[in-house]
């Protein structure tokens, strides 16, 4: 179903953008551990001379009823191996047995900062660092192909639009352009008609 575009539909549309991609501004002190995080990955990128790569595991809902078994839920193993396939030899135990130039936000996250942001209580911070994390790479892997949708939103408004899709036909030598997601192939993102 196709709506006519009005003046107030517009407004709407415009005010719906704004609300989905542009009104959240993160609190200093989340900002200055998103920014850290960030400027070390890019900084290890320069270094090694390859691209800031965020894989997005979601270990946690890979034990769910519906990622067991699915062709849309890849563990570990599965990404360093369509990873492998893409070429990418430098780039999580699985992961960084095939890749060991592999950080978790762990091991990356300044030491000061541990305790609030990856305590006990603090799973909400983990997953707004990990949005932002996700949406400022250079590019994303999700490995769960559902849920990336909010990711990929802010990634093509920022002008990042490589976001490689896991998928079980890659073979050796696969090209990466193959494996880019529908959203920005087939620009079937919400995003495109708020900022293209």
């Amino acid at each position: 179903m196709r709506r006519t575009r009005t003046p107030e539909n517009e407004e709407r549309h415009s005010v719906g953008c704004l609300a989905m991609f542009g009104s959240l501004e993160l609190q200093p002190e989340v900002r200055e551990v998103v920014d850290s995080i960030v400027e070390r990955l890019k900084t290890l990128s320069r270094k090694s001379d390859s691209e800031f790569v965020v894989v997005d595991l979601r270990l946690d809902m890979l034990d769910q009823k519906g990622c067991q078994g699915s062709k849309n839920c890849y563990g570990p193993d599965e990404i360093a191996l369509f990873l492998k396939k893409l070429g990418w030899d430098n780039s999580l135990d699985s992961l960084k047995d095939l890749f060991p130039k592999t950080y978790t936000r762990e091991l990356i996250m300044p030491m000061d900062k541990k305790q609030k942001f990856l305590g006990s209580d603090s799973s909400e911070y983990e997953k707004v660092i990990d949005f932002y994390v996700c949406s400022e790479s250079d590019v994303f892997m999700p490995a769960i192909s559902g849920f990336y949708a909010n990711v990929a939103g802010k990634r093509i408004g920022s002008g990042k639009t490589k976001i490689v899709v896991p998928d079980d036909s890659a073979s050796a030598g696969s090209e990466l352009g193959n494996y880019i997601s529908r959203y920005v192939l087939k620009k079937t993102h919400m995003a495109y008609s708020c900022f293209c």
